[in-house]
């Protein structure tokens, strides 16, 4: 007889960090997911699948996970005109206890992972439980929580910021070291921004604000969707885009039909100046782009996107999305003395927008010159 199979790789990990600020500050943060991807670094994109008070929530039978739900809550959704300096963002979530099933696409080692997890939000005990349902291998399970209180023995003011993990592996030690690489990585990266948001003197509602523009593409989805997906051949397409180099591999593990491509692009901007960023995109064929700009323009913390794409009786309509933090040390810095965060909105909504009406305008012109060629 052969050896036994070996079970499960069971371990377990706290992260902690000293807290200068009130813990329900943090425990908001952590609250609203829809926020995440502005928040911390590792996070590509959020959703809430479903929602309800715990005791609801808990009596009710969980929905199958979907790869792409139908109609997913996202932050931000308010359409603004190009003229607007941006929405600013719903209240941040946490006021109430939830019971809430959320999807996450996040960056984890070397490649990009999504899973769904069932959260119970509990502002009372400021605590929020997390457990991943029907986790990717190598993972078996994975669970754990967040906490925000009081550091016995501390002063008064100060409070301890933790997160909790336990977890199991199947693969081998050096599988499991790897798991345990990667989510010490990201649990110190969630920690350290939970920690920085929370001991702003600027509330996140002060610094977040959304915008969108819409167009109608008289052509179907499909070559729309095209253009957009097809940025290796954006320096050739659009004016603004000096340099573009992108990596596209499917999602891993793979089977959710989302294929993740990785971008660095330089953009020229109005006053000849070149910007260089650096972005993931998740992309599902013929519905959506979303996007991160995983190294932001100066002036920013965060900036999260997506491509919306809508078949109508007229054609397709196309949306640009745009969500935006704003880092409020560098503002004078970079839109000159006396920026205030209202006009740094208007600036950064005035830049940001322009290229994406650009783009939208290129892609119009494009699919519609290929539906006269064929007419």
């Amino acid at each position: 007889m052969g050896a036994p199979m070996p079970g499960p790789d069971a371990r377990s990990a706290v992260h902690t960090a000293d807290l200068d600020a009130p813990p329900e500050n943090a425990y908001r943060l952590v609250a609203d997911v829809l926020h995440w991807p502005l928040l911390f670094s590792p996070c590509i994109w959020s959703q809430v699948l479903d929602a309800a008070p715990a005791e609801a929530a808990r009596a009710a039978e969980p929905a199958a996970p979907s790869a792409e739900p139908s109609a997913p809550s996202v932050a931000g959704e308010e359409p603004a005109s190009p003229s607007t300096a941006g929405t600013p963002p719903r209240p941040f979530a946490g006021l109430g206890a939830t019971d809430e099933r959320i999807r996450l696409w996040a960056v984890v080692g070397s490649g990009v992972r999504s899973w769904t997890s069932r959260r119970t939000l509990d502002p009372a005990a400021l605590r929020v439980d997390f457990a991943q349902q029907e986790p990717a291998a190598p993972i078996v399970r994975m669970s754990g929580h967040w906490s925000f209180g009081a550091e016995p023995g501390s002063p008064a003011a100060t409070h301890r910021l933790a997160l909790h993990h336990a977890w199991a592996t199947e693969g081998g030690q050096e599988v499991g070291d790897r798991i345990e690489a990667a989510l010490d990585h990201n649990s110190k990266e969630e920690i350290a921004a939970v920690k920085a948001w929370a001991e702003r003197p600027q509330a996140p509602e002060e610094l977040i604000f959304s915008f969108s523009d819409t167009l109608l593409v008289d052509g179907p989805v499909s070559e729309v969707y095209d253009f957009l997906y097809r940025a290796d051949l954006w320096p050739a397409r659009l004016p603004h885009v000096a340099a573009l180099d992108v990596e596209t591999a499917p999602e891993s593990p793979a089977g959710t039909e989302v294929e993740v491509q990785t971008m660095d692009m330089k953009t020229k901007g109005a006053d000849g100046s070149v910007h260089a960023t650096q972005s993931v995109r998740l992309c599902f064929a013929d519905r959506r782009i979303v996007y991160k700009q995983t190294t932001v323009p100066r002036g920013l913390l965060g900036h999260t996107g997506e491509w919306l794409f809508e078949e109508t009786p007229a054609g397709t309509l196309v949306t640009a999305r745009h969500q935006v933090a704003l880092d409020p040390g560098a503002l004078e810095g970079v839109f000159g003395p006396g920026t205030t965060l209202e006009s740094a909105r208007r600036l950064v909504r005035d830049a940001l927008g322009g290229n994406s009406r650009r783009t939208l305008g290129e892609a119009r012109r494009h699919v519609e010159s290929l539906g006269q060629a064929v007419r």
